[in-house]
């Protein structure tokens, strides 16, 4: 634990496990956490599959209360404005506003205006978010043996390559707002960009170091099924 805060920007700062404004007493190691993983002796082994149902779990929470923000009136649903919001939420400044106007865009689409996204849409999504590296290599690759990038062509990537299925709904306001030449085409680099930063700010890491040695790992065991899709 005190390896993984070492390597990560808000752990670095409060290196004794304290953060400020908190009331507390001892570290965090002394926590709740801790005693689920290792018993309150401290003795206890952590089971890896254990530690992996628990970062399942943790994502699942984070993206329920990601959707529970926007759906703040229980509807069950988010508009198609609201999803395409939180894309676009950690877009570098630079070009933040023409995401955020063609966002605005989407009330004159008669075919997305009234469209409504569900919890299940968003969290294959976020699914999708999850497995970015191997389908932005899929998606970067098959544009240039094909040329265009069709709707269809991003909905077989995301299936084949990270196992998500993606709704036309959700597909139709991806293209929309990623559209940067009005064209009709997806900007694909725009669009990585946009959620590779927003991985990266939800990581915040501030050098390469225990974590990142994770994160290859999983990258290249989820790299293997690219070949397959690009075959």
């Amino acid at each position: 634990m005190a390896l993984m805060r070492a390597h990560n920007r808000q752990g670095a700062i409060h290196r004794d496990g304290l953060r400020a404004g908190l009331r507390v007493g001892c570290s965090v190691e002394n926590g709740g956490l801790v005693v689920y993983f290792f018993g309150k002796d401290g003795k206890k082994c952590l089971q890896h599959e254990k530690f992996v149902q628990f970062l399942r779990s943790l994502h699942v929470e984070m993206v329920r209360l990601e959707f529970a923000h926007y759906d703040y009136k229980l509807h069950g649903t988010i508009s198609a404005k609201d999803f395409a919001l939180s894309m676009v939420a950690s877009a570098d400044m630079r070009h933040l506003n023409k995401l955020l106007d063609r966002v605005e865009e989407l009330n004159k689409e008669s075919n997305l205006s009234n469209v409504r996204i569900t919890e299940e849409e968003f969290k294959d999504f976020a699914e999708l978010r999850k497995r970015l590296l191997p389908f932005s290599l899929a998606i970067f690759s098959y544009g240039k043996v094909n040329g265009l990038l069709t709707m269809k062509d991003f909905q077989r990537a995301a299936s084949q390559v990270c196992g998500v299925s993606l709704t036309d709904n959700v597909v139709g306001i991806i293209f929309h707002v990623f559209d940067a030449n009005c064209d009709g085409s997806l900007s694909a680099d725009e669009f990585i960009r946009v959620l590779q930063k927003r991985e990266r700010d939800i990581a915040q890491p501030s050098e390469a170091g225990f974590m990142s040695s994770l994160s290859c790992c999983w990258n290249c065991a989820n790299n293997c099924s690219i070949a397959w899709f690009l075959s």
